[in-house]
Protein backbone atom coordinates (compact mmCIF):
# COMPACT_ATOMS: atom_id res chain seq x y z
CA UNK A 1 0.00 0.00 0.00
CA UNK A 2 0.88 3.60 -1.18
CA UNK A 3 1.84 5.86 1.92
CA UNK A 4 0.63 9.78 1.44
CA UNK A 5 4.38 10.66 1.41
CA UNK A 6 5.14 8.40 -0.71
CA UNK A 7 2.65 9.63 -3.73
CA UNK A 8 3.61 12.77 -2.74
CA UNK A 9 7.34 12.23 -3.37
CA UNK A 10 6.41 10.35 -6.56
CA UNK A 11 3.83 13.47 -8.22
CA UNK A 12 6.89 15.61 -7.38
CA UNK A 13 8.82 13.24 -9.30
CA UNK A 14 6.50 13.45 -12.36
CA UNK A 15 6.06 9.81 -12.17
CA UNK A 16 2.19 10.14 -10.76
CA UNK A 17 0.08 13.02 -11.93
CA UNK A 18 -1.31 15.40 -9.39
CA UNK A 19 -4.50 15.68 -7.67
CA UNK A 20 -4.63 19.29 -8.90
CA UNK A 21 -2.10 21.33 -10.99
CA UNK A 22 -2.20 25.50 -10.93
CA UNK A 23 -1.03 26.07 -14.38
CA UNK A 24 0.65 29.57 -15.90
CA UNK A 25 0.78 31.04 -11.70
CA UNK A 26 2.50 34.34 -10.63
CA UNK A 27 3.97 32.67 -7.32
CA UNK A 28 4.06 34.80 -4.44
CA UNK A 29 7.06 33.09 -3.29
CA UNK A 30 8.03 34.06 0.64
CA UNK A 31 11.28 32.16 0.57
CA UNK A 32 13.17 34.51 -1.57
CA UNK A 33 10.51 37.64 -1.68
CA UNK A 34 10.13 37.77 -5.95
CA UNK A 35 7.38 36.87 -8.12
CA UNK A 36 7.88 33.52 -9.90
CA UNK A 37 5.93 32.07 -12.88
CA UNK A 38 5.48 28.12 -12.75
CA UNK A 39 3.22 25.72 -12.12
CA UNK A 40 2.62 24.30 -8.90
CA UNK A 41 1.48 20.13 -8.45
CA UNK A 42 -0.75 19.07 -5.11
CA UNK A 43 -1.10 15.92 -4.08
CA UNK A 44 -2.66 14.67 -0.55
CA UNK A 45 -3.29 18.11 -0.06
CA UNK A 46 0.25 19.42 0.35
CA UNK A 47 2.70 20.75 -2.48
CA UNK A 48 4.13 18.13 -4.39
CA UNK A 49 6.47 20.39 -6.46
CA UNK A 50 6.93 24.10 -8.15
CA UNK A 51 8.09 24.24 -12.00
CA UNK A 52 6.49 22.16 -14.86
CA UNK A 53 3.98 20.44 -14.06
CA UNK A 54 1.35 19.69 -16.45
CA UNK A 55 -0.58 16.03 -15.14
CA UNK A 56 -3.39 15.98 -12.31
CA UNK A 57 -6.54 15.13 -11.98
CA UNK A 58 -7.89 18.78 -11.96
CA UNK A 59 -6.26 21.75 -13.88
CA UNK A 60 -6.58 25.31 -12.62
CA UNK A 61 -5.10 28.04 -15.34
CA UNK A 62 -4.70 30.73 -13.49
CA UNK A 63 -3.83 32.42 -16.60
CA UNK A 64 -1.05 34.66 -14.95
CA UNK A 65 -3.05 35.57 -11.63
CA UNK A 66 -1.03 35.13 -8.47
CA UNK A 67 -0.78 32.47 -6.61
CA UNK A 68 0.01 33.00 -2.68
CA UNK A 69 0.13 31.05 0.50
CA UNK A 70 -2.25 31.51 2.82
CA UNK A 71 -2.21 33.99 5.39
CA UNK A 72 -1.66 33.71 9.29
CA UNK A 73 -2.76 35.69 12.14
CA UNK A 74 0.05 35.50 14.44
CA UNK A 75 -1.94 36.89 17.23
CA UNK A 76 -5.78 36.71 17.76
CA UNK A 77 -8.36 36.73 20.27
CA UNK A 78 -10.67 34.51 18.64
CA UNK A 79 -13.66 35.62 21.17
CA UNK A 80 -13.18 39.33 20.16
CA UNK A 81 -15.17 38.08 16.73
CA UNK A 82 -17.84 37.74 18.83
CA UNK A 83 -18.67 34.62 16.77
CA UNK A 84 -18.50 30.52 17.82
CA UNK A 85 -15.77 28.88 16.21
CA UNK A 86 -17.67 27.83 12.94
CA UNK A 87 -18.88 31.40 12.03
CA UNK A 88 -15.65 32.73 12.88
CA UNK A 89 -14.17 30.02 9.83
CA UNK A 90 -16.97 31.04 7.76
CA UNK A 91 -15.99 35.03 8.76
CA UNK A 92 -12.00 34.81 7.73
CA UNK A 93 -11.65 31.73 5.90
CA UNK A 94 -12.98 34.19 2.73
CA UNK A 95 -10.65 36.55 3.66
CA UNK A 96 -7.70 34.32 2.94
CA UNK A 97 -6.86 33.55 6.94
CA UNK A 98 -5.76 29.95 7.09
CA UNK A 99 -4.22 29.25 9.62
CA UNK A 100 -4.08 31.35 13.56
CA UNK A 101 -2.62 31.75 16.74
CA UNK A 102 -4.96 32.29 19.33
CA UNK A 103 -4.87 33.18 22.73
CA UNK A 104 -8.00 32.00 24.44
CA UNK A 105 -7.10 33.64 27.97
CA UNK A 106 -11.07 35.37 27.27
CA UNK A 107 -12.90 32.27 27.52
CA UNK A 108 -10.24 30.70 30.17
CA UNK A 109 -10.39 33.80 32.58
CA UNK A 110 -14.52 32.98 32.51
CA UNK A 111 -14.48 28.74 31.65
CA UNK A 112 -11.04 27.68 32.97
CA UNK A 113 -9.01 24.99 31.26
CA UNK A 114 -12.58 23.64 30.51
CA UNK A 115 -13.31 26.32 28.36
CA UNK A 116 -10.10 26.39 26.45
CA UNK A 117 -10.19 22.64 25.81
CA UNK A 118 -13.63 22.61 24.42
CA UNK A 119 -12.61 25.61 21.90
CA UNK A 120 -10.32 23.25 21.04
CA UNK A 121 -11.83 20.79 20.06
CA UNK A 122 -14.23 22.28 18.16
CA UNK A 123 -11.78 23.49 15.97
CA UNK A 124 -10.65 20.31 14.22
CA UNK A 125 -13.96 20.74 12.56
CA UNK A 126 -12.98 23.65 10.23
CA UNK A 127 -11.25 24.50 7.37
CA UNK A 128 -8.92 26.45 9.53
CA UNK A 129 -5.69 25.54 11.65
CA UNK A 130 -6.34 27.04 14.66
CA UNK A 131 -2.91 26.92 17.10
CA UNK A 132 -3.33 27.83 20.89
CA UNK A 133 -1.37 30.04 23.40
CA UNK A 134 -1.64 28.58 26.82
CA UNK A 135 -2.75 31.52 29.12
CA UNK A 136 0.07 32.81 30.98
CA UNK A 137 -2.28 35.49 33.42
CA UNK A 138 -5.63 34.24 34.52
CA UNK A 139 -6.69 36.77 35.86
CA UNK A 140 -4.34 39.10 34.48
CA UNK A 141 -3.98 40.54 38.02
CA UNK A 142 -5.20 40.46 41.43
CA UNK A 143 -7.06 43.66 41.07
CA UNK A 144 -10.21 42.27 39.55
CA UNK A 145 -12.41 39.22 39.52
CA UNK A 146 -12.46 36.67 37.23
CA UNK A 147 -14.01 33.13 36.97
CA UNK A 148 -11.16 30.70 37.40
CA UNK A 149 -7.38 31.27 37.97
CA UNK A 150 -4.97 29.33 36.53
CA UNK A 151 -1.57 28.30 38.04
CA UNK A 152 1.74 26.90 36.96
CA UNK A 153 0.56 23.56 36.89
CA UNK A 154 -2.75 24.45 34.63
CA UNK A 155 -0.29 26.11 31.96
CA UNK A 156 1.80 22.66 31.99
CA UNK A 157 -1.28 20.64 31.50
CA UNK A 158 -2.04 22.84 28.77
CA UNK A 159 1.14 23.02 27.10
CA UNK A 160 0.67 18.82 26.74
CA UNK A 161 -2.54 19.23 24.72
CA UNK A 162 -2.20 19.33 20.36
CA UNK A 163 -2.48 22.31 19.22
CA UNK A 164 -0.95 23.96 22.07
CA UNK A 165 2.29 25.80 20.59
CA UNK A 166 3.26 28.37 23.52
CA UNK A 167 2.76 30.24 26.37
CA UNK A 168 0.56 32.89 26.07
CA UNK A 169 1.11 36.64 26.19
CA UNK A 170 2.56 37.58 29.86
CA UNK A 171 0.33 40.69 30.55
CA UNK A 172 1.79 40.72 33.82
CA UNK A 173 4.82 43.04 32.90
CA UNK A 174 5.64 44.08 36.37
CA UNK A 175 5.56 40.55 37.62
CA UNK A 176 8.38 40.12 35.20
CA UNK A 177 10.45 42.83 35.99
CA UNK A 178 10.38 42.59 39.79
CA UNK A 179 10.69 38.77 39.26
CA UNK A 180 7.45 37.97 40.93
CA UNK A 181 8.11 34.25 41.92
CA UNK A 182 4.53 32.78 40.88
CA UNK A 183 4.88 34.89 37.26
CA UNK A 184 8.75 33.20 37.07
CA UNK A 185 7.13 29.74 37.81
CA UNK A 186 4.95 30.10 34.94
CA UNK A 187 7.25 31.15 32.45
CA UNK A 188 9.22 28.04 33.88
CA UNK A 189 7.11 25.64 32.88
CA UNK A 190 7.06 26.89 29.18
CA UNK A 191 10.96 26.29 28.94
CA UNK A 192 11.03 25.38 25.78
CA UNK A 193 8.00 26.81 23.82
CA UNK A 194 7.44 29.92 21.98
CA UNK A 195 6.70 32.90 25.11
CA UNK A 196 4.17 35.81 23.64
CA UNK A 197 4.86 39.27 25.55
CA UNK A 198 2.71 42.30 26.43
CA UNK A 199 5.06 44.85 27.51
CA UNK A 200 3.08 48.02 26.34
CA UNK A 201 5.42 51.34 26.86
CA UNK A 202 8.05 49.16 28.79
CA UNK A 203 11.79 50.47 27.43
CA UNK A 204 14.99 51.01 28.79
CA UNK A 205 16.21 49.12 31.86
CA UNK A 206 12.81 47.48 32.74
CA UNK A 207 12.52 46.52 28.83
CA UNK A 208 15.87 44.31 29.65
CA UNK A 209 14.36 43.01 32.76
CA UNK A 210 10.82 41.93 30.78
CA UNK A 211 13.53 39.82 28.36
CA UNK A 212 15.93 38.10 30.46
CA UNK A 213 13.59 35.06 30.35
CA UNK A 214 13.09 35.18 26.77
CA UNK A 215 10.24 36.51 26.02
CA UNK A 216 10.23 36.55 21.76
CA UNK A 217 7.03 39.01 20.57
CA UNK A 218 4.92 42.51 21.74
CA UNK A 219 1.91 43.30 20.34
CA UNK A 220 1.25 46.16 22.64
CA UNK A 221 3.55 48.89 21.07
CA UNK A 222 2.19 51.96 19.76
CA UNK A 223 5.19 54.24 19.37
CA UNK A 224 8.20 54.28 16.76
CA UNK A 225 11.09 54.80 19.70
CA UNK A 226 9.44 51.95 21.58
CA UNK A 227 8.92 49.98 18.91
CA UNK A 228 12.61 50.37 17.99
CA UNK A 229 14.24 49.73 21.50
CA UNK A 230 12.21 45.82 21.25
CA UNK A 231 13.38 45.45 18.19
CA UNK A 232 17.07 46.10 18.86
CA UNK A 233 16.55 44.08 22.26
CA UNK A 234 15.59 40.77 19.69
CA UNK A 235 11.66 41.05 20.20
CA UNK A 236 9.76 40.03 16.91
CA UNK A 237 7.27 42.98 16.89
CA UNK A 238 3.79 42.09 16.18
CA UNK A 239 1.97 45.08 14.20
CA UNK A 240 -1.59 45.25 14.89
CA UNK A 241 -4.22 46.60 13.42
CA UNK A 242 -7.45 45.70 15.08
CA UNK A 243 -11.24 47.04 15.33
CA UNK A 244 -9.85 49.64 18.52
CA UNK A 245 -6.24 49.16 18.12
CA UNK A 246 -4.86 50.97 15.31
CA UNK A 247 -1.14 50.70 16.05
CA UNK A 248 0.48 50.31 11.94
CA UNK A 249 0.54 53.91 10.48
CA UNK A 250 2.91 54.49 13.26
CA UNK A 251 4.76 51.19 12.91
CA UNK A 252 5.12 50.28 9.72
CA UNK A 253 8.21 53.07 8.98
CA UNK A 254 10.08 50.67 11.50
CA UNK A 255 10.12 47.81 8.71
CA UNK A 256 13.36 47.83 6.78
CA UNK A 257 15.37 45.70 4.62
CA UNK A 258 17.41 44.36 7.99
CA UNK A 259 14.74 43.82 10.26
CA UNK A 260 11.42 42.86 8.05
CA UNK A 261 11.77 39.16 8.85
CA UNK A 262 11.23 40.30 12.41
CA UNK A 263 7.75 41.99 12.19
CA UNK A 264 4.31 40.25 11.82
CA UNK A 265 0.93 41.39 10.59
CA UNK A 266 -1.37 40.85 13.70
CA UNK A 267 -5.13 42.23 13.75
CA UNK A 268 -5.28 41.00 18.04
CA UNK A 269 -9.02 41.92 18.64
CA UNK A 270 -10.69 42.34 15.65
CA UNK A 271 -15.33 42.04 15.86
CA UNK A 272 -17.54 40.42 13.12
CA UNK A 273 -18.64 43.40 11.76
CA UNK A 274 -14.95 44.77 10.84
CA UNK A 275 -14.06 41.12 9.64
CA UNK A 276 -17.37 41.06 7.71
CA UNK A 277 -17.04 44.37 5.70
CA UNK A 278 -13.06 45.24 5.86
CA UNK A 279 -11.52 42.22 6.14
CA UNK A 280 -9.56 40.07 8.40
CA UNK A 281 -5.39 39.98 8.55
CA UNK A 282 -5.88 40.98 4.56
CA UNK A 283 -7.33 44.13 5.55
CA UNK A 284 -3.84 45.01 7.66
CA UNK A 285 -1.83 43.46 4.35
CA UNK A 286 -3.58 46.20 2.04
CA UNK A 287 -3.36 49.17 4.52
CA UNK A 288 0.18 48.09 4.71
CA UNK A 289 0.61 47.94 1.03
CA UNK A 290 -1.76 51.33 0.69
CA UNK A 291 0.94 52.64 3.01
CA UNK A 292 4.10 51.87 0.65
CA UNK A 293 5.26 48.54 1.87
CA UNK A 294 5.85 46.02 -1.09
CA UNK A 295 2.90 43.60 -1.44
CA UNK A 296 5.35 40.64 -1.24
CA UNK A 297 7.34 41.98 1.45
CA UNK A 298 3.92 42.35 3.45
CA UNK A 299 2.31 39.05 2.18
CA UNK A 300 5.61 37.59 4.06
CA UNK A 301 4.49 39.29 7.02
CA UNK A 302 1.23 37.65 7.62
CA UNK A 303 2.96 34.10 6.33
CA UNK A 304 5.92 32.85 6.36
CA UNK A 305 7.35 35.44 9.19
CA UNK A 306 4.71 34.26 11.32
CA UNK A 307 5.15 30.39 10.51
CA UNK A 308 8.92 30.93 11.15
CA UNK A 309 8.75 32.69 14.87
CA UNK A 310 5.74 30.02 15.91
CA UNK A 311 7.83 27.04 14.36
CA UNK A 312 4.47 26.16 12.07
CA UNK A 313 6.21 23.61 9.82
CA UNK A 314 4.50 23.40 6.61
CA UNK A 315 2.86 26.65 6.68
CA UNK A 316 3.65 29.93 5.58
CA UNK A 317 5.38 29.35 1.77
CA UNK A 318 4.39 28.11 -1.63
CA UNK A 319 7.11 24.90 -1.39
CA UNK A 320 7.53 21.19 -1.44
CA UNK A 321 6.13 19.14 1.24
CA UNK A 322 4.16 22.62 2.31
CA UNK A 323 0.77 22.47 2.92
CA UNK A 324 -1.35 23.43 0.14
CA UNK A 325 -3.01 26.24 1.72
CA UNK A 326 -3.50 28.58 -1.01
CA UNK A 327 -5.07 31.87 -2.59
CA UNK A 328 -5.69 32.79 -6.00
CA UNK A 329 -4.90 36.86 -6.12
CA UNK A 330 -6.18 38.70 -8.97
CA UNK A 331 -4.26 41.83 -8.26
CA UNK A 332 -1.31 41.91 -5.89
CA UNK A 333 -1.26 45.53 -5.07
CA UNK A 334 -4.96 45.41 -3.49
CA UNK A 335 -5.18 41.62 -2.26
CA UNK A 336 -8.33 40.86 -4.59
CA UNK A 337 -8.86 37.33 -3.44
CA UNK A 338 -10.49 35.23 -5.82
CA UNK A 339 -10.35 31.29 -4.37
CA UNK A 340 -9.22 30.53 -1.09
CA UNK A 341 -7.98 26.81 -0.97
CA UNK A 342 -7.03 24.65 2.18
CA UNK A 343 -5.23 21.43 1.95
CA UNK A 344 -5.87 21.28 -2.04
CA UNK A 345 -9.72 21.93 -1.85
CA UNK A 346 -11.73 24.91 -2.85
CA UNK A 347 -13.21 26.84 0.72
CA UNK A 348 -14.39 30.12 -0.45
CA UNK A 349 -14.81 32.15 -3.88
CA UNK A 350 -15.30 35.64 -4.35
CA UNK A 351 -15.74 36.20 -0.49
CA UNK A 352 -18.34 33.57 -0.12
CA UNK A 353 -17.21 30.35 2.06
CA UNK A 354 -18.22 27.14 0.50
CA UNK A 355 -18.33 25.15 3.62
CA UNK A 356 -21.51 25.41 6.67
CA UNK A 357 -20.07 24.21 9.82
CA UNK A 358 -22.40 23.93 12.82
CA UNK A 359 -20.93 23.34 16.30
CA UNK A 360 -23.69 22.72 19.15
CA UNK A 361 -22.51 24.76 22.41
CA UNK A 362 -21.35 23.27 25.26
CA UNK A 363 -24.08 23.70 28.21
CA UNK A 364 -21.54 24.32 31.12
CA UNK A 365 -20.52 27.26 28.83
CA UNK A 366 -24.55 28.28 28.35
CA UNK A 367 -25.33 30.16 32.36
CA UNK A 368 -21.86 32.09 33.55
CA UNK A 369 -23.23 35.53 34.30
CA UNK A 370 -24.18 35.48 37.59
CA UNK A 371 -24.75 39.17 38.66
CA UNK A 372 -25.70 39.85 42.11
CA UNK A 373 -29.06 41.88 42.62
CA UNK A 374 -28.69 45.68 43.24
CA UNK A 375 -30.36 48.79 43.06
CA UNK A 376 -29.79 52.31 40.92
CA UNK A 377 -28.72 53.72 43.84
CA UNK A 378 -26.23 51.29 44.01
CA UNK A 379 -24.37 52.64 41.41
CA UNK A 380 -23.91 55.96 43.16
CA UNK A 381 -20.63 57.41 42.81
CA UNK A 382 -19.52 59.31 46.26
CA UNK A 383 -17.58 62.58 45.94
CA UNK A 384 -14.11 62.55 48.24
CA UNK A 385 -12.48 65.55 49.98
CA UNK A 386 -10.58 66.40 46.85
CA UNK A 387 -12.14 68.65 44.05
CA UNK A 388 -10.44 66.86 41.60
CA UNK A 389 -11.12 63.19 40.23
CA UNK A 390 -9.47 61.24 38.36
CA UNK A 391 -10.82 60.25 34.34
CA UNK A 392 -10.04 57.84 31.97
CA UNK A 393 -9.02 59.59 28.61
CA UNK A 394 -9.90 57.28 25.60
CA UNK A 395 -7.47 57.78 23.25
CA UNK A 396 -8.35 57.45 19.33
CA UNK A 397 -7.42 54.51 18.05
CA UNK A 398 -5.29 52.76 20.68
CA UNK A 399 -6.55 51.22 23.59
CA UNK A 400 -3.98 52.73 26.32
CA UNK A 401 -5.46 55.22 28.19
CA UNK A 402 -4.74 58.66 29.36
CA UNK A 403 -5.38 60.25 32.68
CA UNK A 404 -6.71 63.84 33.17
CA UNK A 405 -7.58 65.23 36.77
CA UNK A 406 -10.87 66.93 36.32
CA UNK A 407 -13.83 68.75 38.77
CA UNK A 408 -16.79 66.48 38.35
CA UNK A 409 -19.99 67.77 38.28
CA UNK A 410 -21.93 66.77 41.91
CA UNK A 411 -25.53 66.18 43.06
CA UNK A 412 -26.63 65.38 46.30
CA UNK A 413 -22.88 65.10 47.13
CA UNK A 414 -22.44 62.42 44.58
CA UNK A 415 -20.08 62.77 41.29
CA UNK A 416 -22.47 62.42 38.60
CA UNK A 417 -22.11 62.41 34.52
CA UNK A 418 -21.37 65.27 32.78
CA UNK A 419 -22.21 64.41 28.87
CA UNK A 420 -22.12 68.15 28.20
CA UNK A 421 -18.29 67.62 28.91
CA UNK A 422 -18.41 64.63 27.30
CA UNK A 423 -17.26 63.17 31.19
CA UNK A 424 -19.73 59.87 31.37
CA UNK A 425 -19.91 57.79 34.37
CA UNK A 426 -18.06 54.00 33.68
CA UNK A 427 -19.19 51.10 36.12
CA UNK A 428 -18.08 47.96 35.79
CA UNK A 429 -20.11 44.66 38.02
CA UNK A 430 -18.41 41.33 38.85
CA UNK A 431 -20.28 38.71 37.17
CA UNK A 432 -18.64 35.33 38.22
CA UNK A 433 -19.31 34.42 41.76
CA UNK A 434 -22.42 37.43 42.69
CA UNK A 435 -19.89 39.27 45.33
CA UNK A 436 -21.90 42.63 44.10
CA UNK A 437 -18.43 44.49 43.50
CA UNK A 438 -19.19 47.48 41.58
CA UNK A 439 -16.51 49.55 40.01
CA UNK A 440 -17.31 53.01 39.27
CA UNK A 441 -15.38 56.23 37.96
CA UNK A 442 -15.64 58.45 35.37
CA UNK A 443 -14.77 58.18 31.44
CA UNK A 444 -14.19 60.44 28.31
CA UNK A 445 -14.22 59.93 24.51
CA UNK A 446 -17.19 58.48 23.91
CA UNK A 447 -19.74 61.19 23.31
CA UNK A 448 -22.71 60.04 24.22
CA UNK A 449 -25.45 63.05 24.93
CA UNK A 450 -27.93 60.86 26.39
CA UNK A 451 -28.20 56.81 27.37
CA UNK A 452 -25.98 53.94 28.19
CA UNK A 453 -23.83 51.33 26.35
CA UNK A 454 -22.64 48.16 27.45
CA UNK A 455 -21.04 44.66 27.08
CA UNK A 456 -19.89 41.51 29.12
CA UNK A 457 -16.96 41.57 26.91
CA UNK A 458 -14.40 43.30 29.43
CA UNK A 459 -10.98 42.07 28.98
CA UNK A 460 -9.64 40.40 30.31
CA UNK A 461 -12.15 38.73 33.15
CA UNK A 462 -15.17 40.08 31.22
CA UNK A 463 -16.88 41.58 33.88
CA UNK A 464 -19.73 43.55 32.41
CA UNK A 465 -18.71 47.41 31.56
CA UNK A 466 -21.19 50.26 31.21
CA UNK A 467 -20.60 53.85 30.20
CA UNK A 468 -23.41 56.06 30.38
CA UNK A 469 -25.09 59.88 31.00
CA UNK A 470 -27.79 58.54 33.86
CA UNK A 471 -27.84 55.88 35.74
CA UNK A 472 -30.99 54.60 35.11
CA UNK A 473 -29.81 53.71 31.69
CA UNK A 474 -26.68 52.36 33.23
CA UNK A 475 -28.85 50.26 35.08
CA UNK A 476 -30.96 48.94 31.93
CA UNK A 477 -27.70 47.75 30.42
CA UNK A 478 -26.44 46.02 33.09
CA UNK A 479 -30.04 44.24 33.58
CA UNK A 480 -30.10 43.30 29.57
CA UNK A 481 -26.68 41.83 29.29
CA UNK A 482 -27.79 39.67 32.58
CA UNK A 483 -31.02 38.79 31.39
CA UNK A 484 -29.18 37.52 27.39
CA UNK A 485 -26.56 36.06 29.47
CA UNK A 486 -23.80 37.82 28.50
CA UNK A 487 -23.51 40.20 25.37
CA UNK A 488 -23.86 44.06 24.16
CA UNK A 489 -26.88 46.38 25.15
CA UNK A 490 -27.63 50.23 24.14
CA UNK A 491 -30.90 51.84 26.34
CA UNK A 492 -32.12 55.31 26.86
CA UNK A 493 -34.82 56.61 28.89
CA UNK A 494 -34.60 52.89 30.82
CA UNK A 495 -35.59 51.62 27.30
CA UNK A 496 -33.09 48.70 25.47
CA UNK A 497 -32.98 50.26 22.28
CA UNK A 498 -30.54 47.16 20.96
CA UNK A 499 -28.84 44.41 22.07
CA UNK A 500 -26.94 40.74 21.20
CA UNK A 501 -27.10 38.02 23.38
CA UNK A 502 -23.81 36.49 23.58
CA UNK A 503 -24.29 33.45 25.75
CA UNK A 504 -21.42 31.06 25.23
CA UNK A 505 -19.43 32.56 28.32
CA UNK A 506 -20.86 35.51 27.98
CA UNK A 507 -18.45 36.17 25.02
CA UNK A 508 -19.57 34.19 21.78
CA UNK A 509 -23.02 34.26 20.00
CA UNK A 510 -25.35 31.04 18.83
CA UNK A 511 -25.89 32.84 15.83
CA UNK A 512 -24.69 32.58 12.02
CA UNK A 513 -21.90 35.34 11.22
CA UNK A 514 -24.56 37.17 9.54
CA UNK A 515 -27.21 37.71 12.38
CA UNK A 516 -24.28 39.11 14.23
CA UNK A 517 -23.03 41.39 12.08
CA UNK A 518 -26.76 43.13 11.64
CA UNK A 519 -26.79 43.09 15.37
CA UNK A 520 -23.66 44.91 16.18
CA UNK A 521 -24.94 47.39 13.39
CA UNK A 522 -27.67 48.36 14.83
CA UNK A 523 -26.31 48.96 18.54
CA UNK A 524 -23.32 51.24 16.53
CA UNK A 525 -26.43 53.03 14.74
CA UNK A 526 -28.35 52.86 18.42
CA UNK A 527 -25.21 54.29 20.43
CA UNK A 528 -24.98 57.02 17.40
CA UNK A 529 -28.89 58.06 17.90
CA UNK A 530 -27.35 58.46 21.33
CA UNK A 531 -24.63 61.44 20.27
CA UNK A 532 -21.60 58.57 20.39
CA UNK A 533 -18.69 60.08 18.18
CA UNK A 534 -16.51 57.03 18.34
CA UNK A 535 -16.02 53.92 16.13
CA UNK A 536 -16.32 50.57 17.29
CA UNK A 537 -17.40 52.08 20.60
CA UNK A 538 -18.31 48.49 22.32
CA UNK A 539 -14.71 47.38 21.26
CA UNK A 540 -13.13 50.50 22.94
CA UNK A 541 -15.33 49.55 26.07
CA UNK A 542 -14.14 46.29 26.49
CA UNK A 543 -10.62 47.49 27.21
CA UNK A 544 -11.45 49.81 29.92
CA UNK A 545 -11.29 47.59 32.16
CA UNK A 546 -7.98 45.85 31.40
CA UNK A 547 -5.63 46.81 33.97
CA UNK A 548 -2.26 45.79 32.10
CA UNK A 549 -2.65 48.04 29.97
CA UNK A 550 -1.79 52.00 30.63
CA UNK A 551 -2.67 54.38 32.13
CA UNK A 552 -5.85 54.07 34.06
CA UNK A 553 -8.19 51.58 34.16
CA UNK A 554 -11.28 50.46 35.89
CA UNK A 555 -11.96 46.98 37.33
CA UNK A 556 -15.16 45.87 39.73
CA UNK A 557 -12.52 46.64 42.75
CA UNK A 558 -12.07 50.39 41.54
CA UNK A 559 -9.92 52.54 39.64
CA UNK A 560 -5.98 50.84 38.74
CA UNK A 561 -2.99 52.68 38.35
CA UNK A 562 -1.72 50.51 35.49
CA UNK A 563 2.11 51.39 35.56
CA UNK A 564 2.19 51.44 39.20
CA UNK A 565 -0.19 48.00 39.49
CA UNK A 566 -2.08 49.39 42.64
CA UNK A 567 -5.59 50.58 43.35
CA UNK A 568 -6.14 53.97 43.87
CA UNK A 569 -8.14 55.46 46.71
CA UNK A 570 -10.66 58.51 46.11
Amino acid sequence: MTTFMERLIAVARGDAPADLVFANARIVNTFTGEIEEASVAVAEGRVAGVGDYTEGRQRVDLKGRYLAPGLIDGHVHLESSLLHVDQYARAVVPHGTLAAVTDLHEVTNVCGLPGMRYILECSRRVPLDLFFMAPSCVPATSMETSGAKLGPADIRKALRWKGVIGLGEMMNFPGVINADPETLAKIAVAENHVKDGHAPQVIGRALNAYLAPLIGSDHETTQHEEGLQKLRRGMRLMVREGSAEKNLEELLPLVTDGNYHRCLLVVDDRNAKDIYHDGDVDAVVRKAIRLGLDPVRAVQMASLNVAEYFRLSGLGAIGPGYYANLLVVDDLERLQIREVYYRGRLVARDGQPLFQPRLRPNPAMMRTVNVRPFAVADLALRAGASETFPVIQVIPGQIVTGWKEERPARRNGAIVADPGRDLLKLVVVERHHATGNIGIGLVRGFGLKRGAIGTSIAHDSHNVVVAGASDQDIYAVVQEIARNQGGLACAADGRVLASLALPIAGLLSTEPLESVVRAIERLEEAAASLGCTAPSPYSILSFLALPVIPELKLTDMGLVDVMKARLLKV
